[in-house]
C-alpha cells in the first residue's frame, strides 16, 4: 500500500481537475494508495482508479465518483452521504 502525502494528493487532484476539463493534466491514478481518514469531501473524482485504495474512514461526502473505478477499494467507515455514483466499478 503506497503512502502519499497531502502535497502529492492536491497536486495529483488539480491534474485531474484540468484533465477532465480537457485542458490537459492526468487521469487520477489512486490505485493501491492509502487514504484512510483523508477529507475528499466535494472531490471530483469521475473517472479515478481508485482500485484497492483503502479509504477507510475517509469523507467523501458531495465527491463526485461517477464512472470510477472502485474495485476492491475499502469503503469501511467512509462517509459516502450525497455522493455522486453513476457506472462505477466495484468488486468484493
Amino acid at each position: 500500500m503506497k503512502k502519499i502525502s497531502q502535497k502529492e494528493l492536491n497536486e495529483i487532484l488539480e491534474s485531474h481537475e484540468l484533465w477532465l476539463r480537457g485542458e490537459g493534466g492526468k487521469c487520477a491514478d489512486l490505485s493501491n494508495v492509502d487514504l484512510r481518514f483523508i477529507d475528499l469531501r466535494y472531490a471530483k473524482l469521475r473517472y479515478a482508479d481508485l482500485s484497492y485504495a483503502d479509504l477507510r474512514g475517509a469523507d467523501l461526502s458531495h465527491a463526485d465518483l461517477s464512472n470510477a473505478n472502485l474495485k476492491f477499494a475499502d469503503l469501511r467507515h467512509a462517509d459516502l452521504r450525497h455522493t455522486k455514483t453513476k457506472n462505477y466499478t466495484i468488486g468484493l
